[in-house]
């Protein structure tokens, strides 16, 4: 599943979620390092250590068409030594420091983790910046890294729900990089150079292109050191913006024969973006019609009533350049063509009724009381700070979130539902041997 960014925190959820270990008196502050790279901070010192989260624009979208998995290679490979250090020595180093960094490339980003113990500060930003500003790309961690993501591009070709993402954002997606798999192909991996991997580290890793998230034991002026310390080398302008793209195609149902005796189904169309005025009645409307697990309609109409699957589900994911609204389902290979029926008509169904009183209310009340128990730690406070970024929100929206979900009504959702729900839209891929649908329909 394509994971959706975080909509924000609330005050109503602050205590909650900030106590342990963040204090809900702990105020965002959004400040400037000495070298001009905005950062949020969420400062505590309760527990003596420092959770950072950074972005870059640009991910695996920017990669070359000949280069695809460039980014997806380089996050892995910046722990793998860096400056005077080899792979070896920087890892023991870091297991010295009690310091954890991870590297990710995503579709529109690229994302640097790191949670340090604050004795240990000095020293682990010291070998962070390292990885981020001299990484070596030496030939033994470059041919063993290679063949680990290598083996795992292989194991996708035998997993249906890899397939059928591939399957359907190539079909999707033809002529755009959203359409290329991350990872890249065994051509693509295979043929990967270190100066390629250069190009990548030049072209992500930019002062420009941070958002930048600290939550933890340390004050603004030590913040904001520290940010100029591990960003202030890298080149100053992020990749160029790519334009917007739609999805292509027509609508129906695509099927890739494999030998299981179920089969894996991925659906979605068009879907809002991140800063559509009607993305949050968007949220709470998918809640109640395949976002909300067991209580969703999708589950009780294709699970509990029909027994065609064990779980169904749908979601909004709103890329940086195309908003889809996506979903899945498993069932055995009879019971395909119904499924995908039951769904049609529970999306039709919605666009044409909307909602209940009684189950808008339910889901206000999930979507505004659980959400707290997603953010109990200050790394995934920083993370949250950085998608707060990414989505062009100020902190501001801290206090705003609840009250815009609690202010969704039956006519917002009935308007949302009309505009966004496409049952004739739906583009399927079906992995498996279902029976009753050809090949391709």
């Amino acid at each position: 599943m394509i994971a959706m960014r975080a909509l924000a925190l609330s005050s109503a959820f602050a205590a909650a979620l900030l106590a342990a270990p963040v204090q809900a008196t702990a105020p965002v502050q959004v400040l400037t390092s000495p070298g001009g790279v905005g950062y949020w901070l969420v400062e505590e010192h309760a527990i003596p250590m420092v959770a950072l989260e950074i972005s870059f624009e640009g991910g695996a979208a920017t990669d070359p068409e000949a280069q695809t998995g460039a980014a997806r290679f380089l996050s892995a490979m910046l722990d793998e030594g860096a400056g005077d250090l080899d792979s070896v020595a920087f890892s023991t180093q870091a297991q010295l420091l009690a310091a954890n960094f991870s590297f990710s490339a995503g579709r529109d980003d690229f994302s640097v983790s790191a949670r340090m113990l604050s004795d240990n500060l000095e020293d682990s930003v010291a070998l962070l910046r390292l990885a981020l500003t001299a990484p070596r790309f030496d030939p033994e961690p470059l041919s063993r890294v290679r063949g680990q993501i290598l083996s795992s591009i292989r194991s996708d070709e035998a997993d249906p729900n890899a397939l059928a993402s591939k399957a359907w954002f190539a079909a999707a997606f033809p002529d755009d990089p959203y359409g290329r798999p991350r990872d890249g192909t065994l051509e693509t991996m295979a043929a990967l150079t270190a100066d390629d991997l250069r190009a990548a580290h030049a072209r992500l890793l930019t002062r420009g292109g941070a958002r930048v998230g600290v939550v933890g034991a340390i004050g603004a002026d030590a913040a904001g050191a520290m940010v100029d310390a591990l960003l202030g080398a890298l080149p100053a302008d992020p990749p160029a913006p790519l334009a917007p793209v739609t999805i292509a195609g027509a609508a129906g149902v695509t099927v890739i024969p494999f030998d299981a005796p179920q089969s894996t189904v991925i659906f979605g169309h068009e879907g809002p973006l991140r800063d559509d005025p009607d993305f949050i009645p968007a949220y709470v409307m998918n809640h109640i019609l395949g976002g909300g697990g067991f209580s969703s309609r999708l589950t009780t109409e294709v699970r509990e009533k029909r027994g065609l699957a064990y779980s169904t589900y749908a979601y909004l994911a709103p890329l940086d350049r195309a908003g889809l609204y996506m979903g899945g389902v498993g069932t055995a290979n009879e019971r395909v063509a119904e499924s995908l029926d039951v769904i049609r008509d529970e999306w039709r169904r919605m666009a044409e009724e909307g909602v209940s009183a009684e189950e808008l209310r339910k889901a206000k009340q999930y979507l505004t009381g659980a959400w707290p128990l997603r953010f109990d730690g200050n790394a995934k406070i920083a993370a949250m700070l950085v998608g707060l970024q990414q989505d062009g929100f100020g902190p501001e929206y801290l206090d705003q979130r609840n009250g815009l979900v609690e202010a969704v009504t039956q006519e917002d959702i009935a308007r949302v539902a009309a505009r966004w729900l496409k049952p004739d839209a739906l583009r399927f891929v079906v992995v498996g041997q279902p029976e009753g649908l050809p090949a391709i329909q």
